[in-house]
């Protein structure tokens, strides 16, 4: 979090200037958040004397929701059973849009940015011409609202709440400022998708868990593997809907939607943490089916063909849960960044977010145990120790990283040499507390020689001195199995094998773009544009829209990030995103990322505190 303060103190220096700058990329501006305490006045200026039918309009928000009348229930159902996306299909399009904003506030920036000072100076010469002879004119016209068109498909049968037929006849929108509509939107997105995805559960269990053919082929423990406590988290999504409803119906103006958030995901969702740490059998159960069960394969490709399922298969039903839970914690930061600061609703906002961080860690660290001990046990019995033997298998032990290098032989006055017995193969295995070196040997063994505790590493990188000693590093083992140090020269494959390596190794050196050390941050960024499944421990899985910062990055292609929601850090190749050039935007995710993790810090300097005042009151 001190990276992080660092970081919001610069993009502050940045855009001083721009505080109603461009908001993230789900919306195409963000400012000054009005909660419902706060006044707001007719429309960006608009009078009664422009508008008569506001002449009676009130002119605050508190007031105008006193004169509104709530959406009638059947009205209100009835757009809910028309969403006709399954949240496949609203997740996937509502993804992409951020990412085509993203894309468009770049443009703006780089066309604005392409033209000289003078060019600039002319431009603000007519402005100032422009609105002086707006002045003379009268009062300026009403600004168009914000059109956030998360799905703009016409026939996705999905509107926005500002689209909705009660809202366009109330006068609603004449009251309300954009940045209230733009919170507005943000709970409204949030209820609706809860509905699609309720739509999806819905199909997983009636068109499959509950199929009578299926349960057939089915051993009772197959199918509770295979679909877990799915009826038990839609039972608990049905109740969360049917409560954001009832809300909706209180008024057409949605006084706040993280309250119930708050309730239910400390009460309810921890039916989320076991499904999704079912995750790993779930898969394997599934894919043994495919491959063992031609009767069962037939089947599911027989259901998944129905068109009610919209050509989606089978697994990307039975992730969903995993899926909503992760995005259900986007959504409530979506709308934190738009409520007021030091507001009420920002003070739900922030319960709510903080309750669904600790169901999505619960969720990640219940997949990662799974997985976890089946891989220490595997890697236990590969084992020899040539030295003496160090337990493998622990709870709080997991692997980071593993694989081949090239180490250095020879003495020293050799090491120019261009021969063949100049390196020869080592395998490393690289644990959250511990590295292994070992030598591999037949029968897919290893044979340990050393090992040392991983807080006790060093690494180096040489400098380009031919294509022999390139991506060559130096490993030093301050204290190793023989209680001495030890040194290794080794050589990776690339350079930016070599670079992972030396990531894991040492992970709180200084980067190309981070010092650890003075704390200071002058990160790139990027926004993930397709999606990517980590395929070593040291890699990041991205999503969709994902932005992260850039602390690292390799010529051959690939980048060490970390996640801005999550705070996530690992590689991925650099073709799956692209970087954002907007330094406003930069400075605005940053500044937005510090909002919704601010109370971390705070809490944490106090349990500092408190451990300070005991250890003095115990001397």
């Amino acid at each position: 979090m001190e990276l992080l303060a660092a970081a919001f103190s610069a993009a502050c220096a940045v855009d001083h200037d721009s505080s109603t700058s461009e908001s993230d990329a789900r919306d195409s501006a963000a400012g000054h958040l009005p909660g419902s305490e706060s006044s707001s006045t007719l429309g960006n200026g608009a009078t009664p004397e422009e508008c008569p039918a506001l002449a009676d309009s009130p002119t605050t928000l508190t007031e105008a929701l006193q004169m509104i009348h709530p959406i009638p229930a059947d009205s209100w159902r009835n757009l809910i059973e028309q969403i006709g996306l399954l949240y496949q299909e609203y997740r996937d399009k509502s993804t992409l849009q951020e990412i085509e904003t993203r894309r468009q506030q770049d443009a703006e920036i780089q066309g604005s940015a392409d033209g000289s000072p003078a060019s600039e100076e002319a431009q603000e010469e007519d402005e100032e011409e422009e609105e002086e002879e707006e002045e003379l004119a009268g009062p300026p016209e009403r600004k168009a609202l914000p059109q956030i068109c998360l799905l703009s498909n016409p026939h996705s049968r999905f509107n926005l709440w500002q689209d909705l037929p009660e809202i366009r006849s109330s006068g609603v929108l004449d009251i309300l400022q954009p940045e209230e509509i733009r919170l507005q939107e943000a709970m409204f997105e949030l209820v609706t998708s809860e509905a699609s995805y309720y739509k999806s559960l819905n199909l997983l269990v009636s068109h499959f868990v509950e199929n009578e053919r299926l349960k057939k082929l089915l051993h009772p423990s197959e199918a509770h593997i295979l679909f877990s406590n799915v009826l038990d988290v839609m039972a608990v999504s049905e109740r969360f809907l049917l409560e954001l409803e009832r809300r909706m119906e209180e008024n057409i103006v949605i006084s706040d939607v993280c309250d119930i958030v708050h309730r239910h995901a400390a009460s309810h969702f921890s039916v989320y943490i076991t499904y999704v740490s079912n995750q790993t059998y779930q898969e394997r159960t599934y894919k043994q089916l495919l491959q063992e069960k031609a009767a069962f394969r037939e089947l599911v490709t027989q259901l998944e063909l129905d068109p009610k399922c919209r050509g989606l298969p089978l697994s990307s039903f039975l992730i969903l849960p995993f899926q909503r839970i992760t995005r259900l914690k986007l959504l409530v930061q979506n709308v934190l960044k738009r409520v007021e600061e030091g507001s009420d609703r920002e003070a739900t906002a922030l319960d709510a977010h903080k309750e669904l961080e600790l169901v999505v860690k619960a969720c990640n660290e219940g997949v990662r145990k799974m997985s976890r001990t089946e891989q220490m046990i595997g890697i236990q019995k590969k084992m020899e120790f040539k030295i003496k033997s160090v337990p493998i298998i622990s709870h709080s032990r997991w692997l980071l990283k593993q694989g081949e290098l090239q180490q250095m032989s020879g003495p020293k006055t050799s090491r120019t040499l261009r021969t063949k017995k100049l390196f020869r193969e080592i395998y490393l295995f690289l644990f959250n507390d511990l590295l292994v070196i070992c030598r591999q040997i037949p029968g897919d063994k290893y044979q340990v020689f050393d090992s040392a505790p991983r807080g006790l590493l060093r690494v180096e990188e040489l400098e380009d001195q031919g294509q022999t000693l390139a991506n060559v590093f130096i490993l030093r083992l301050l204290e190793n199995s023989d209680d001495r140090e030890a040194t290794y020269m080794l050589k990776a494959s690339s350079q930016s094998e070599m670079k992972r390596w030396m990531t894991s190794l040492a992970p709180n050196r200084r980067t190309k773009f981070v010092s650890f050390t003075s704390r200071l941050l002058d990160c790139p960024q990027v926004q993930c544009v397709h999606p990517y499944v980590a395929q070593q421990p040291d890699e990041l899985t991205l999503e969709l829209a994902d932005i992260l910062n850039i602390l690292d990055k390799t010529e051959d292609g690939w980048i060490f990030g970390e996640r801005l929601h999550d705070q996530e850090r690992g590689w991925f190749p650099s073709n799956m995103t692209e970087e954002i050039l907007n330094p406003k935007i930069r400075s605005q995710n940053l500044k937005e990322c510090f909002r919704v993790h601010k109370m971390d810090d705070p809490q944490r300097s106090q349990n500092k505190d408190r451990r300070k005042l005991g250890s003095r009151n115990r001397q």
